[in-house]
């Protein structure tokens, strides 16, 4: 590719009214990434030297959620080409090739693009090079008019097209890459004589056409990348087409996923080779999973970092801030909260570990409790290498067991415990020889005369 410059241009003022929804549109996440920073992930692999994202006022968590892209405020919403126009600023001085893309596209790829870019800087380089793509359902999109030269001649919307136009099946993606430095005139000339009263960045092509200037369509052989994402129904399918994605990304690079269609994976889960996901676990954002690991079925994973050959589950859920080191394992109905799980730990079943550090090697007994919370703050524990924490125990923080000590079963562990101690915190034990009869008896004299 040659040595032209890149910008891009996001548009991300629109209000997505069939969303029906108090979060912007661009914001509602697809594999756990809102819509818009996916969009900006594939923009940060094509490289461009600036990247302008339009919003509306008002539009704060777009603004924030887009940092440290620069941002133009599109003050009334009259139209596509009157978007870009509110970006014009940030192109002073700009002379390359602009990319302009939907907020709402999460599928779109970089390698797309650069195809686009690559038509762009041809021998005899078109002003305009559009997107096409041939839907399923053509329903309502805008129509691509290719001349007799096989040149893009005009993209026509929906509402505007004749039924000619309409029967026709290449659709208008809503990409554009255009030269630079052409394209603030061409929007200079767009006019709103059209069904919706608005100005239309999709007149460019007829405005540079009747200027003598080429225009060209690239056409994606797949549909779903194109995809507008402007109703719930729309969502769910973009979330199904990239969770395909990333299992199939996960499986080339050697992940095992036992039933694939049920396992769902964010779009920045980072896992090793020779890791064994099992059927109906959900990975959310900021997990890393490191080689050799195996999580079994119906377990729950965000925010955490597990090392090799840790294993996890069935029934297993791992809350942000969760650190599981080499071999560290933790079993069903086990939840581990923003704590350190050193090597070989064992967490076996039924047991909660919040805001804690447990030291290598330690064993932590069924149904085990650090209470971290007392109702106002969050209060830490620390257990020992080589601990031993016995079943149905409750370990209030803030509160130490040392290296190598036992805590027995049952124990309520308010203080701290040292170094190789053994603690033993419950009520002693009382044995009535002989008495359970007598107290059956009495339990069914009560009964029967309504007692008590």
């Amino acid at each position: 590719m040659s040595e032209t410059r890149v910008a891009a241009v996001v548009l991300a003022a629109g209000k997505g009214t069939r969303m029906k929804s108090d979060l912007p549109k661009v914001l509602h996440p697809v594999a756990g990434r809102p819509m818009i920073r996916h969009v900006l992930a594939m923009l940060d692999d094509v490289a461009p030297d600036r990247t302008v994202v339009v919003v509306a006022p008002g539009m704060d968590s777009v603004v924030s959620a887009v940092a440290p892209a620069r941002v133009a405020v599109q003050q009334d919403q009259q139209g596509t080409a009157h978007a870009v126009l509110a970006a014009r600023s940030a192109f002073e001085g700009f002379s390359g090739d602009v990319v302009i893309v939907n907020g709402d596209t999460p599928l779109l790829t970089a390698e797309i693009v650069e195809t686009m870019l690559r038509a762009r800087r041809g021998r005899q380089p078109p002003a305009v090079v559009a997107l096409g793509f041939r839907p399923r359902d053509p329903a309502e999109y805008g129509r691509l008019r290719i001349g007799e030269d096989g040149g893009l001649d005009a993209i026509v919307e929906y509402r505007d097209a004749s039924p000619e136009e309409k029967a026709g099946t290449l659709c208008n993606a809503g990409v554009m890459v255009v030269d630079g430095g052409v394209l603030f005139g061409l929007l200079d000339t767009v006019g709103t004589r059209n069904a919706k009263g608005e100005y239309y960045l999709t007149d460019i092509v007829a405005i540079a056409r009747s200027r003598g200037l080429r225009c060209a369509v690239v056409e994606t052989p797949d549909a779903t990348e194109a995809m507008g994402v402007d109703s719930r129904a729309g969502l769910a399918r973009a979330e199904e087409v990239m969770q395909d994605r990333l299992r199939r990304r996960a499986m080339e690079a050697g992940v095992t996923l036992t039933a694939p269609e049920t396992v769902w994976l964010a779009a920045d889960t980072e896992i090793g080779r020779d890791v064994t996901i099992g059927p109906n676990v959900v990975i959310g954002p900021g997990t890393r999973i490191s080689d050799g690991a195996a999580i079994r079925a119906f377990s729950h994973i965000e925010g955490a970092d597990l090392g090799p050959g840790t294993v996890v589950g069935p029934f297993a859920r791992l809350r942000p801030g969760t650190r599981l080191r080499r071999g560290a394992r933790v079993g069903n109905f086990v939840e581990v909260k923003a704590a350190v799980l050193g090597e070989n730990v064992r967490v076996g079943h039924l047991s909660y570990v919040g805001d804690a550090e447990i030291g290598d090697g330690a064993n932590i007994g069924a149904g085990t409790i650090t209470c971290n919370y007392d109702g106002i703050s969050k209060h830490f524990t620390r257990i020992g290498a080589g601990a031993f924490i016995g079943s149905n125990s409750a370990l209030v923080a803030p509160v130490t067991v040392g290296d190598d000590a036992i805590v027995g079963a049952g124990s309520v562990v308010t203080s701290e415990v040292g170094r190789g101690a053994i603690s033993i915190a419950r009520g002693r034990q009382r044995n009535l020889d002989g008495q359970a009869d007598a107290f059956r008896r009495r339990r069914k004299a009560e009964s029967d005369t309504g007692d008590g």
